[in-house]
């Protein structure tokens, strides 16, 4: 028998259960209650939450299956062990039990049970249990209004019209908007709104909810209104709220209404969480404001990968390549675990530099995280691979893809195109439209540039009329420079002229200058000049374009007009974009600029060069000369010619590598036409695969040709 001592101490533990904090002190308390025989169904209910409480599910169903009829308070917390647990099914199916059992679920119950609809996304269970809800009269109750509202954000869009349209029927009358129901659809959003709406009292969970959802529904304005109503209702904004609003600006680009939050934020000495960090770091990188994005980040106490994420986001949105890959570098030095929305991030910047070394290492990093089957990142992997010039590597990611989304078909079909694999690219988008996935707009300038860069003039206006015709899209000025650069390439030169300037928008300096380009490729220098007017008519200030007429005059000998446009473009401060050209070499990149002889490995590069070019004069190579801008004798335009950036960089890649090894190069601007013809013959002299990737597409030099057909 136990003392009066102990009976006392079990009647303050059952009070005060919390007060129970380790398995040993649990264990002790059941046995206390079976030495005295007072393991009544409430004790035992009792003892079966402080186990679910410590997370000893084992321990806790062993006691439940020993009582015949479980009370209420035992069901909610087996139930809701499951529920934090995981183990969503399971919850389900007690709950299923315990109304089998005779036993009405309380309003304890209701939120682990719907926790556990939205994490099975489950919503017609769910819409079944908002039913059950409404009729026990337990849809005033605050925490079980919270848990429906969240469900129904989660979910939105999965539910059917007449299913969730009868939760609400069976809701008791009550005063209702007249407009607000004419509003109402089925499900999601206006779900929320409803459940919210019928709320007699809300709390900032339910103020945060219903901001989320009209946020990630992108009703901004709805967000904002809520936000202030909130403040009307006296309920303080905290940090959920605020990280749900801050995208709202980044989207907006509205940074004057973002810096009022980042200021309310540091008054309320929450500026160092680590969502409104992220969120702070997100908004600044859309709104082109990198440096605050950075001085936000630099200021958190606690990083987690969402905020490195969000900052490397930010340098990849803005351009800022290296710096994306360097901060990447330092969040897993941090041991910051990167997620899949790191990769995505972090891929394109490796597919702008072209550090194919560096995007196989991330390839690895992905699949050792268990990441491979995650469609963005197979996406970004496609994207990447062609990128960097292993158009194999994509297709082989792409084929072995469960599920493709419009984001993948987009970015092989643009990888064919740009390795020069244009009827690959058209048969890719049409097995695209037969397998359901309707293209965008990112899609039509995919199929369109393959269309460009093969000739297929007929099929892409077929493809640029369906966009409207068909599909409902818009022309938008991507599309029209893809169709000028074909037609320019196709050597229609007047048509082109004639489609640019009857296009419905008014043309920018950049369409124009596709079709200058193709002027410069054809020779064509009268059409050349009206479309250099029409350049510099609306970006007065176009460098390319000053330097593509430069060049012409030069080829033809007039010197005095290159003279005076040079002149020009002095006055204005312009100076040339230098020729560069960068290889991968031991993990490091090696840069080479036109003309530039620094190189610690020049002396050997000249060695090479200068045997080769023996062998292919020998094979019949005549330098292109046309193309020099300077008034010099033709031996000195051969010696210009010699130091371009891309024979430099592929001559170091050769001397650097074993026999065999493919030379993989990137030139920021369009290959000349002269190196285009020396590398074909390079190739061939060394049984090489020389890639060069310049600002238009992919060069695949073996044995002498070139992917391109000489079509570029």
């Amino acid at each position: 028998m136990s003392s009066p001592s102990s009976k006392a101490l079990i009647k303050t533990l059952i009070k005060n259960p919390t007060r129970i904090r380790s398995k040993h002190q649990a264990k002790q308390l059941h046995a206390q209650f079976l030495r005295t025989q007072s393991l009544s169904h409430t004790s035992a209910s009792v003892v079966i939450s402080i186990y679910t409480n410590l997370k000893l599910l084992h321990d806790a169903l062993l006691l439940f299956h020993t009582l015949e009829s479980p009370p209420v308070l035992a069901w909610k917390s087996v139930i809701r062990c499951f529920t934090d647990q995981s183990l969503f099914s399971r919850a389900l199916s007690s709950f299923v039990d315990m109304r089998a059992s005779g036993r009405c679920p309380d309003h304890n119950v209701f939120p682990s049970v719907l926790k556990s609809c939205t994490m099975m996304t489950d919503l017609k269970l769910g819409e079944s249990v908002h039913g059950y809800i409404v009729r026990l009269g337990l849809d005033c109750d605050l925490y079980t209004c919270n848990a429906l509202m969240n469900m129904y954000a989660k979910l939105q869009g999965m539910g059917s019209k007449i299913s969730a349209g009868k939760v609400f029927d069976e809701m008791p009358q009550r005063i209702i908007d007249s407009e607000t129901m004419s509003n109402a659809l089925p499900s999601g959003i206006d779900s929320v709104r409803k459940v919210f709406e019928l709320m007699p009292t809300k709390d900032v969970v339910s103020w945060n909810t219903i901001i989320a959802g009209y946020a990630q529904s992108g009703m901004y304005e709805d967000a904002l209104r809520m936000v202030r109503e909130m403040a009307s209702e006296d309920i303080k904004p905290d940090a959920f709220t605020l990280s749900s609003v801050l995208p709202i600006f980044s989207e907006y680009v509205d940074v004057k209404r973002g810096k009022e939050i980042h200021g309310y934020v540091i008054r309320k000495g929450i500026d160092a969480d680590v969502y409104i960090g992220s969120s702070l770091v997100d908004m600044y990188a859309k709104s082109a404001r990198i440096e605050d994005s950075e001085r936000v980040f630099s200021h958190l106490l606690r990083r987690d990968s969402i905020s490195y994420n969000s900052l490397v986001a930010g340098y990849v949105q803005n351009g800022r390549y290296n710096e994306a890959l360097k901060l990447f570098r330092q969040m897993v030095t941090a041991k910051v675990r990167p997620g899949p929305v790191a990769f995505s991030s972090v891929l394109p910047a490796c597919a702008h530099l072209s550090t194919l070394h560096l995007g196989k290492q991330l390839h690895g990093y992905v699949l050792r995280g268990g990441y491979s089957d995650n469609i963005f990142i197979d996406s970004a992997l496609v994207d990447m691979y062609s990128k960097c010039g292993s158009i194999k590597a994509a297709r082989k990611i792409f084929d072995r893809m469960n599920v493709h989304d419009e984001v993948s078909w987009t970015a092989i079909i643009m990888g064919h195109a740009l390795h020069g694999h244009g009827h690959e690219a058209v048969s890719l988008f049409e097995e695209m439209k037969q397998r359901g996935v309707k293209p965008n707009h990112v899609a039509f300038v995919a199929v369109l540039t393959a269309c460009s860069h093969v000739g297929l003039v007929d099929e892409a206006w077929g493809y640029f009329n369906s966009m409207t015709e068909v599909y409902g899209l818009n022309h938008e000025l991507e599309h029209y420079a893809a169709v000028a650069d074909l037609l320019g390439r196709a050597e229609k030169l007047e048509e082109a002229y004639e489609f640019i300037s009857n296009m419905r928008v008014e043309p920018t300096g950049s369409v124009w200058s596709t079709l200058l380009s193709s002027c410069s490729v054809h020779k064509n220098l009268e059409l050349a000049e009206k479309v250099a007017e029409k350049i510099f008519a609306v970006d007065s200030e176009n460098m390319g374009a000053c330097v593509l007429m430069c060049n012409m005059y030069a080829s033809n000998g007039r010197w005095k007009e290159m003279a005076k446009l040079r002149l020009r473009m002095k006055k204005l401060g312009m100076r040339k974009k230098p020729a560069c050209s960068w290889i991968e070499f031991k993990d490091k990149t090696h840069g080479f600029v036109s003309g530039d002889r620094s190189h610690s490995s020049m002396e050997r590069i000249n060695e090479f060069l200068e045997a080769v070019m023996e062998q292919m004069e020998r094979e019949g190579y005549v330098a292109d000369t046309s193309g020099v801008l300077h008034d010099v004798d033709e031996e000195h335009k051969r010696e210009l010619l010699f130091g371009h950036s891309e024979r430099l960089a592929v001559a170091f890649g050769i001397i650097n590598t074993e026999p065999g090894t493919t030379i993989r190069v990137t030139k920021n601007i369009r290959i000349c036409r002269d190196c285009h013809v020396a590398i074909k013959f390079i190739s061939k002299i060394t049984e090489r695969e020389i890639i060069v990737r310049d600002n238009s597409r992919f060069h695949h030099f073996n044995r002498g040709s070139c992917s391109c057909g000489d079509y570029w």
